[in-house]
């Protein structure tokens, strides 16, 4: 990826001005109010609008940490320029509203339209903000959006922000903040910067070690390169020759336009639960093909840039949310799935959730030596280490509050060398240290003639009858295959993959939705989703403290955990760890109560540590389609997250922050420097989870998870899931799932473990049953 070559670099599209025309649609009087209100956001803050509610201070103060760390004259002016910056200048507003266009559900982006369309009215401005700031004394007596001074923009963004009555109003406030923040924040030039990054003190491991041409241009073997067919880079004309190359029949269907492919098993999904399966599966000796609908990179590949790595890592680029906003998910969109992107924590399933499994949900496979072998075999694959040589400053933090309170901290074991130090693997692993299912599964399962078509998308399984009347076990269909897509508008044909058995492996947020669409019924569908909702906490730590070095995005992602203990003998109400927040990630987070504290906050990113509080979920959710989820936080849940929430305010005021707080939208926060015990247990009584843009409260803040699971969960019978013990769906034979979506309930802990695992013994199954000629 040398200099010549960054703008074709594939994790590097779409970063910088863009060539082309926006596509948003957005009319210049609805262009006008959005600028307006990016300029609110994101005010220029001339030397008299810097006193924010928050202590301002000059950068070369020794408050350490606070931005422009270079230590020279210049770290003055570049804290001054980034000050002096808005977000109101170009390109950020066509960047919002084009990435908003894109990303928003319909639904929202017509909000959207229609709050915009009437802020750029003099009556719509009217009904919005008030009497007070928009009536004036000259004619047209009154003023747009636009027209007002900064501080009426601000005040009207903090009434919206906190509006009880319209949440309407509020779901726009939040729509806008996030997404002027993410583009203000992660937008970079042709050089891979952005002009703010020196001040704030950001330096993504990119801007420092840079490959040179040379060494970046040897064409270099990728580990799945015997195995994958990149549909995104083939024509009609390539790809069926190139299909048969790696030893697949291919049959010409001109008449319907269709390329008809024969296997044995088919997997849709290459993430935890896919690349275990092909593994086992071609392991067994059976012709595999994987469909993976987004793209294969490996680590040369990686860029740690955020915006384009979120773009082509995660499903949606990272902003598939809730119906109701009030929790983001997140998921891996690429060859490997969430193993490509996660922060490599690997934990066992917990026993007493598997006697839980086992017993109550009448699922003996999770008390048997044969799952606990599986768990082992996981390990070994992987390569997991349990110590860690050095930890970032974040894990620090939480393991030094936890001593100094007597709390228990446990080491996390990872999949990735006891010195792995990469702060980034949640844009991908640049070092290639982390094993994901790209690097260990998947290779096992090309090295043994398995296929992996990328860029292309399963649009619906192929289902037939079953010409005897069915199975005595209520099975009427067999899957024959799935019809899939490929992403690159020059393949025009559809490809039919016929296959003995098939295998959804999409994860929970995705495998509902395709049964769905291809005709299953069973109510679990979609049903029973588990998110282990997590809820953030920060605190402030000046750099002046010998004992804690660094930056909060460096270093090992999670390596410490604590758990806060429930009552004698029942399990943990919630779990402490650390997460990667990447600069724009912090920024969309971050409560916003005023332009000027916003800029605060951001100047002190790169010392302000993060704990979040996750919880095992008694609560649920629905998938009820592509990108829509609907989710409730359940009572017992939020008390057990809350509880997390204060302990984790503790271990950071512990370990010496010098300032803690929440992400409530209020921006409730608390200096402890000199106060109190008494003033603390105060602040932490009113601490409180409350969810998302469309709740009653006044304050509230969003939830981030990672986790999903249970969506296809497996049952003892047709009533209790929508699959069987062994991954097979209750109403079609030979259609399989294995993912996260086939467990029970939450597992309480990182699944990723969890979910190899159960793909391992289901895999194997499939495997034995396609051997004996169960499996026609």
């Amino acid at each position: 990826m040398g200099a010549g070559n960054k703008r074709g670099h594939p994790l590097l599209r779409g970063v910088g001005a863009r060539s082309e025309k926006y596509t948003h649609g957005f009319s210049a009087s609805q262009m006008a109010a959005l600028t307006a209100l990016c300029g609110a956001l994101v005010p220029s803050l001339p030397p008299d609008r810097r006193n924010g509610h928050h202590h301002h201070h000059h950068p070369q103060e020794d408050d350490g940490g606070r931005g422009g760390g270079d230590g020279d004259g210049n770290s003055s002016k570049v804290v001054e320029e980034f000050l002096l910056a808005s977000a109101a200048d170009p390109p950020v507003p066509g960047e919002v509203a084009e990435l908003m266009s894109r990303k928003c559900l319909p639904e929202a982006l017509a909000l959207v339209r229609t709050v915009l369309w009437l802020l750029g009215t003099r009556p719509g401005s009217l009904a919005l903000c008030g009497a007070r700031p928009c009536l004036s004394w000259r004619l047209p007596f009154v003023r747009r959006f636009d027209e007002l001074p900064l501080e009426q923009r601000e005040a009207a963004l903090r009434r919206w922000s906190r509006q009880t009555l319209l949440p309407p109003l509020r779901m726009f406030f939040v729509i806008v903040k996030v997404f002027c923040l993410y583009v203000f924040y992660s937008w970079t030039d042709e050089n891979l910067k952005n002009p703010h990054w020196r001040a704030i003190g950001y330096s993504p491991p990119l801007a420092d070690d840079e490959p040179t041409p040379a060494e970046s241009e040897r064409p270099e073997k990728r580990p799945l390169d015997d195995g994958i067919v990149e549909t995104t880079k083939e024509t009609d004309a390539s790809l069926p020759a190139l299909l048969a190359e790696k030893g697949l029949a291919v049959a010409d269907d001109a008449a319907r336009n269709v390329w008809r492919v024969e296997c044995d098993v088919v997997i849709i999904g290459s993430g935890c639960g896919g690349g275990v399966a092909a593994a086992v599966l071609a392991g067994a000796g059976h012709k595999a093909v994987v469909i993976e609908k987004g793209n294969y990179f490996t680590s040369s590949d990686y860029t740690a840039v955020e915006a384009p790595s979120m773009e082509h890592l995660y499903e949606g680029g990272g902003f598939v949310s809730t119906l109701s906003g009030s929790a983001l998910l997140l998921a891996g969109s690429t060859v490997g799935g969430g193993t490509a992107v996660n922060w490599s924590a690997c934990i066992k399933t917990p026993d007493d959730v598997r006697e839980e499994w086992a017993r109550n949900q009448g699922l003996p496979l999770f008390a048997t030596d044969e799952y606990a072998a599986a768990m082992d075999k996981v390990f070994e694959r992987l390569g997991v280490t349990a110590g860690c040589a050095e930890e970032g400053l974040q894990n620090k933090v939480l393991r030094k509050g936890c001593e100094k309170l007597g709390y228990k901290v446990e080491s996390v074991s990872r999949n990735s060398s006891e010195g792995h130090y990469c702060g980034s693997c949640g844009y991908g692993c640049r070092t290639g240290d982390k094993r994901g299912t790209d690097r260990t599964w998947l290779v096992d399962a090309v090295t043994r003639g398995a296929v992996i078509l990328t860029g292309c998308k399963a649009e619906k399984l192929l289902l037939e009858r079953m010409v005897t009347g069915g199975r005595a076990d209520g099975r009427a269909k067999r899957c024959v295959g799935v019809v899939a897509r490929s992403t690159n508008p020059a393949i025009t044909r559809t490809l039919e993959v016929r296959a003995r058995a098939t295998v959804s492996a999409c994860g929970s947020l995705l495998t509902p939705v395709l049964l769905r669409g291809s005709g299953l019924s069973n109510r679990h569908i979609g049903k029973n989703l588990h998110l282990h909702p997590t809820a953030l906490v920060w605190g402030y730590f000046p750099d002046t403290m010998p004992d804690l070095k660094g930056k909060t995005y460096e270093g090992g992602i999670i390596t410490s955990l604590h758990k806060v203990e429930g009552a004698p003998g029942a399990p943990a109400r919630a779990i402490l760890e650390t997460p990667a927040m990447g600069l724009a990630g912090a920024g969309t987070q971050f409560p916003w109560v005023s332009g000027s504290d916003m800029k605060e906050r951001i100047l002190r990113y790169g010392r302000t540590v993060h704990l979040f509080s996750m919880v095992r979920d008694r609560g649920s959710g629905t998938v009820h389609g592509e990108r829509r989820v609907a989710y409730h936080l359940d009572a017992t849940d939020r008390e057990n997250m809350r509880e997390g929430l204060r302990r984790a305010l503790r271990v950071l005021a512990a370990a010496g922050a010098a300032e803690i707080g929440t992400h409530r939208s209020d921006g409730q926060r608390f200096v402890c420097r000199g106060a109190t015990e008494a003033a603390l247990e105060e602040f932490l009584d009113g601490v409180d989870v409350v969810r998302g843009p469309q709740s009653k409260a006044e304050a509230w803040s969003l939830c981030c998870t990672a986790h999903q699971m249970g969506s296809c969960r497996m049952g003892a019978t047709a009533r209790d899931g929508a699959v069987d013990a062994r991954g097979e769906s209750w109403e079609v034979e030979s259609l399989y799932v294995c993912d996260g979506s086939v467990l029970p309930s939450a597992v309480g802990v990182n699944p990723m473990v969890t979910i190899q695992s159960v793909a391992y013994c289901l895999a194997t199954g499939i495997a034995e049953s396609l051997r004996r000629g169960k499996i026609q």
